[in-house]
């Protein structure tokens, strides 16, 4: 056990080293974790103490410290019970605009099913502290400022009841998962250039301080664990973890004592079943992947008992637990497919392992681990490519979900297309649909939008989901693609563990391109201004053939107009947008291309002319290849009959 953790220290001292390189100049606040936290499986409570070393390098002193108690939101009348039930009122494409998984569950949970999370002994340098509980939010008024560029040792004695899982963690969940322990500790709140982000659990969405994690959990030692971090006493624990062919040396007792470390993440999720069956593949050397799942034959028919009659007709129970059983035991293969493509397109996964977990209440992302209800492929994708942009990345989900939920979702798409051989050639177009769709809805909004403040689950999700992905694939058609591909892996290498937010992805890019998108920022981030744009009128003068265009929307954009002649050659027509002050390369060198001369945003119309006959034209096309969420596309095409 000495041997193992001296490695293990080596390899994080190791892992610092090689993040701290080439990384933006900004301070970033540090912790340092460790708790022990023992675990009454019978009663679904457990009792804990922290400890953590909190460095300040802020420029400022801090006077207040702020910790998350996120289990205080599994309580009737919580924030999370009254928004839930305040939304459950509204109908959105006629259904009630709650999510489904809340409704009104937490009003009627019962004092031995509810969750709380509460902290006693809070110290600081050994110092007793005053406190106020703003339910999941715990204020710590400091006798002793934290001085800029300073250490403070924060101290607390924590216990809580594990809630019947309604949202993302808790017990008991639909498929039988014992426990689902996500936002289970008190979370030290982050505080960055931006001050204090201490935002209370009323829905989505979470924010984390960069660190190290040291943690032992003692259970009963019928219960196998999975989660973040490298189990530090494989050997003593068995469940799967130990080294193959050799013997385990359980300690005596009815529990046993699980310990964990977790480099550089900023945050520790775990999950925990006396039925896990474990699968584990090595990848490469540095890095294993595992899978944790059970099957409860009577859990998952109560699960197909809820699917539609659409469904049913499709499918048996005993098909839908046989399908069930097969993706688990084929999820390891499926990420080792994955695996090498998105890192060719994402950057490469530092950690030494990764966990896919059932538990949860869908799909939720952790620090080398994700909880999962069920391993269909593009859940366990979609989780996974988390690890890159949030995991990894850190941006503040609660202002920039769309950075978080809508770059995996790019990814997503990107990576399932590769599975499938690239046999998509707009992988990204059913995004562009429900972009367009939110866009002419009542419940469009922009996404500067707090994640908790939007007026319903339906604006929230598609804003998140989708148009993040949208506005990557669009970034292609400004930028060209292989500038858009070189951009996100830049984007990845650069900043890191470094809490990005959207001008830095904007200043990045035009450091990458060398074109201008302050105002493509400006238009798609803080507004909710639209792309329209079409092929207005046709003519021949003097043996040229004459195009206008016209831009109906409110959301200027460069253009592709591809022309098809009858003799089977094309000719693509470029004009950049005037606001660029620069041009996109061409990626396709196939297809013949001339540049116009800009579109000033202030016209609403643009002519250009090509030297042939207006009778050899068969097509005009804007945006042929679709990378805009144009919202009339049927007038960005036209045939011509001659």
């Amino acid at each position: 056990m000495k041997n193992i953790l001296s490695v293990s220290l080596l390899i994080v001292f190791v892992f610092h080293v090689s993040i701290s390189q080439a990384q933006p100049d900004r301070w970033q606040q540090r912790v340092k974790y460790k708790m022990d936290v023992k675990m009454d499986v019978e009663k679904n409570q457990f009792k804990g103490k922290q400890s953590i070393e909190y460095t300040n390098n802020s420029p400022d002193t801090l006077k207040v410290l702020f910790y998350h108690l996120y289990w205080n939101a599994f309580q009737p009348e919580s924030m999370m019970d009254a928004r839930s039930r305040e939304l459950g009122k509204r109908v959105v494409n006629g259904r009630n605009d709650w999510d489904g998984r809340v409704r009104d569950r937490i009003l009627n949970l019962k004092p031995d099913e509810a969750g709380y999370q509460k902290v006693n002994d809070v110290k600081v340098n050994g110092r007793a502290q005053k406190v106020k509980l703003y339910e999941t939010i715990l204020k710590v008024e400091l006798d002793k400022p934290i001085l800029p560029k300073s250490k403070a040792v924060l101290e607390l004695s924590f216990e809580a009841q594990v809630p019947v899982q309604i949202r993302r963690s808790g017990r008991d969940n639909a498929e039988g998962v014992r426990f689902s322990m996500a936002q289970w500790y008190p979370k030290l709140a982050e505080y960055d250039y931006e001050g204090w982000h201490p935002t209370p659990y009323i829905a989505r969405e979470f924010y984390g301080v960069w660190g190290d994690f040291d943690v032992t959990i003692n259970i009963d030692k019928n219960y196998t664990i999975a989660g973040t971090g490298y189990l530090q006493n494989a050997q003593e624990i068995g469940h799967g973890y130990e080294a193959a062919g050799t013997t385990v040396k359980t300690p005596a007792g009815n529990t046993l004592n699980w310990h964990f470390v977790a480099p550089n993440v900023h945050d520790f999720v775990w999950a925990a079943d006396p039925q896990y069956i474990h699968l584990s593949k090595k990848f490469r050397d540095g890095l294993t992947l595992h899978a944790f799942y059970k099957i409860d034959p009577d859990k998952l028919k109560a699960i197909y008992d809820g699917f539609s009659p659409r469904v049913k007709q499709n499918m048996s129970a005993d098909q839908y637990i046989s399908n069930y059983r097969r993706e688990w035991e084929n999820v390891l293969e499926l990420a080792s497919r994955a695996l090498p493509y998105i890192e060719k397109t994402c950057g490469k996964y530092p950690y030494q392992q990764y966990s896919f977990i059932q538990g949860g209440d869908g799909g939720m992302e952790y620090p080398m681990a994700t909880l999962l209800k069920g391993a269909g492929r593009g859940v366990v994708i979609h989780e996974w490519l988390h690890s890159w942009y949030q995991m990894m990345l850190g941006t503040n989900e609660s202002l920039h979900s769309w950075m978080d939920e809508g770059f995996t979702s790019f990814a997503e798409s990107r990576t399932i297309n590769f599975l499938e051989n690239f046999k998509d050639s707009t992988p990204h177009e059913g995004a562009m649909r429900a972009y367009i769709a939110i866009s002419k809805s009542d419940y469009n909004e922009p996404l500067t939008t707090h994640a908790d403040q939007y007026e319903t689950n339906a604006g929230y999700s598609t804003n998140a989901y989708v148009k993040g992905e949208v506005f990557l694939e669009t970034l292609a058609y400004i930028v060209g693609d292989k500038n858009r591909d070189a951009i996100m892996l830049k984007y990845f290498d650069t900043w890191k563990f470094k809490h990005p937010n959207p001008n830095d992805f904007i200043r990045l890019a035009e450091g990458v391109s060398g074109i201008q998108l302050d105002w493509y920022k400006g238009y798609f981030v803080n507004t909710i201004k639209t792309i329209d744009y079409s092929i207005d009128s046709l003519w021949e003068e003097g043996g040229k053939t004459k195009i206008r265009l016209r831009n109906k929307g409110t959301m200027p954009m460069p253009n592709d107009v591809q022309l098809t002649f009858k003799d089977g050659s094309k000719l693509m027509a470029y004009i950049p947008q005037y606001l660029m002050f620069g041009s996109k390369p061409q990626d396709d060198a196939s297809v013949k291309r001339i540049e116009f001369a800009p579109w000033k945003w202030t016209d609403r119309f643009y002519t250009f002319e090509v030297d042939r006959k207006l009778l050899d034209l068969k097509i005009v096309e804007i945006d042929p290849r679709h990378q805009t969420a144009d919202m009339e596309r049927k007038d960005n095409r036209l045939e011509l009959n001659w």
